[in-house]
């Protein structure tokens, strides 16, 4: 019997045991399980937060104001230097034997470009002086076999005359006159001052044509404006023009010449003139034409500020009471290369006010009553 109750005792306790083992397995595994869950939550809660705070997009603004806009009227133009001269080789036909320049060259005005036939001329220059020295001894001559002392001043002009056709003296004089312009014709001179272009000649060859010579110190810009334009265009307009392959590069001039024509696209060509102050343009070269001009009371916004929902343009307006951007429509009234002058919406009945906020940057996926957050105003 009391073997029995030993046997029972000691299988309560194992079971008994058994019991708390499992009691404490799960208690331990639920505090893991809890701990681990909590700590998911919050790292749900961390994300839930940076998503929040990834969604507030960050922007620039300005303060609108009325303001002056520089009105543009934008053409594509073409420059032609003030003068051009096509210059043929000096004794035409002849051998060229010497050329000074290159192509791009400048020169100045009376600078010798080419030399052809030069030892033929000299060697009949030198003749010519010859015979003239003959001719005026025969001349003397002359005078004193006639009475006079060979001082041609006490010779009256009658008999001057005479003696210096007779003895040779007056066709000898017209003969060196003549061999000096001979040799003067064998060097090519610059007529102006100017750059060197088109060469064709080369030394030791026979040609026409020598060379275009470009007179760049100034460029007339020649364009076209619309009919509706030509209010804005008048003599002495300025007019700002840049190259297409250059747009660092602006220079300034005004217009000279309007045509008084419009032809039959509605179009008026108009003429400006521009000092060169750079090596970088060149005849022909094409570029963009800006004429400007000032209009005063307009709100005046980047371009950047304004984008396209639903086929009308909009611009998105701070509220510092909400901190959230508000759709609001616009019109654009002038625009120039980087502003937009604007007024309210006629369409939509919407205005715009001096003082209002206006997003000029990370705008462009905004929706109306977006939270946003300000990175910076400018006034």
């Amino acid at each position: 019997m009391n073997n029995s109750n030993s046997m029972i005792n000691k299988k309560t306790k194992i079971i008994l045991s058994s019991l708390a083992a499992v009691i404490i397995i799960g208690g331990l595994a639920w505090m893991t399980y809890s701990l681990a869950h909590q700590e998911d939550e919050s790292k749900e809660d961390d994300k839930a937060m940076m998503a929040q705070e990834q969604a507030i997009v960050e922007v620039d603004t300005m303060m609108l104001r009325k303001q002056t806009f520089q009105k543009q009227i934008l053409c594509n133009g073409k420059l032609a230097a003030i003068r051009k001269a096509e210059l043929m080789c000096p004794r035409g036909g002849e051998v060229v034997q010497t050329v000074n320049v290159k192509n791009g060259q400048r020169v100045s005005a009376g600078s010798v470009l080419a030399v052809a036939g030069m030892r033929d001329r000299k060697i009949q220059l030198e003749k010519a002086k010859r015979d003239l020295e003959r001719a005026k001894v025969e001349l003397q001559d002359k005078l004193i076999g006639l009475g006079y002392d060979g001082n041609t001043s006490n010779v009256p002009a009658e008999v001057l005359h005479r003696a210096e056709v007779t003895s040779g003296y007056y066709s000898a004089k017209y003969a060196l006159q003549s061999a000096e312009s001979s040799l003067s014709d064998c060097r090519l001179l610059a007529p102006f001052s100017g750059r060197v272009s088109e060469l064709v000649a080369r030394s030791y060859q026979r040609g026409d044509k020598f060379c275009t010579l470009i007179d760049d110190s100034f460029f007339d810009v020649e364009f076209q404006i619309l009919e509706a334009e030509l209010s804005s265009v008048r003599i002495g307009t300025q007019v700002k023009m840049s190259p297409f392959i250059d747009d660092d590069l602006l220079l300034t001039g005004s217009v000279t010449e309007i045509n008084p024509t419009i032809d039959s696209k509605g179009l008026v060509s108009v003429k400006a003139r521009i000092r060169n102050t750079s090596d970088r343009l060149l005849d022909g070269m094409n570029v963009k034409v800006i004429i400007e001009n000032s209009v005063p009371d307009m709100f005046v916004v980047p371009k950047e500020a304004v984008v396209e929902r639903d086929g009308y343009h909009v611009v998105f307006v701070y509220d510092p009471s909400t901190r959230r951007a508000v759709w609001t429509y616009v019109d654009i009234v002038y625009s120039n290369l980087t502003s937009y002058a604007i007024t309210g919406c006629e369409r939509k009945n919407t205005t715009v006010k001096a003082g209002d906020i206006v997003i000029t940057s990370g705008n462009l996926n905004l929706a109306d009553d977006t939270e946003v957050k300000v990175v910076e105003t400018k006034e």
